[in-house]
């Protein structure tokens, strides 16, 4: 039978370690390359966001706060999702840039002559290749990380605070404000 460890004995150090890892890993990603990211999305007259699994979780996040900034969001495989067309950004979130169901969403953006924005911690991947407009998230691999970050969770940290600070970014040039999202903000019931 497995010994069960202290209340709190892993807590401190997972906390420690998951917070150095992803601040470490956005504070490497070039200025440049947020601005154009924030460009891209301000211009595009739809945005659409993809992920599967947990990132997709991270992405139907970021496509509320697009909403509530004013821009139109959509999250893909919604039965209410428009068609992409030229000119939109598609945005998607992919640990290892290697499924399927995102491969095959970015070929239909390029088919369709979309912008596309890809978030991932693999930079050679096939999805990183497809990208016009690539975030690469350095994680790289350590012996601590499966203990206190196990699967996807260093990249889907990251992801979330990546986009929430794209949103404060899009929030000053679009001159938007916490007031003017809330007007924005779904009724829940």
């Amino acid at each position: 039978m497995a010994t069960v460890p202290a209340s709190g004995t892993t807590f401190a150090p997972a906390e420690r370690y998951i917070g150095e890892r992803v601040t470490a890993s956005l504070a490497a990603i070039d200025p440049a390359t947020i601005a154009l990211v924030v460009t891209t999305l301000l211009k595009a007259p739809a945005i659409f966001v993809y992920g599967a699994g947990r990132s997709g979780i991270i992405g139907r996040a970021f496509a509320m706060r697009l909403v509530q900034t004013g821009l139109s969001a959509y999250v893909i495989g919604e039965s209410v999702t428009p068609i992409v067309r030229r000119g939109d950004a598609v945005f998607i979130l992919s640990n290892r840039g290697e499924s399927q169901s995102s491969i095959q969403t970015a070929n239909i953006v390029r088919r369709e002559g979309a912008e596309l924005i890809v978030v991932t911690a693999r930079s050679t991947s096939k999805l990183a290749h497809a990208a016009s407009r690539l975030i690469s998230l350095n994680l790289a691999e350590d012996a601590e990380r499966p203990r206190y970050a196990p699967l996807g969770t260093l990249f889907e940290s990251a992801s979330l605070r990546l986009t929430d600070a794209l949103i404060a970014e899009i929030l000053v040039a679009r001159g938007e404000s916490e007031e003017t999202m809330r007007s924005r903000h779904a009724i829940m019931v």
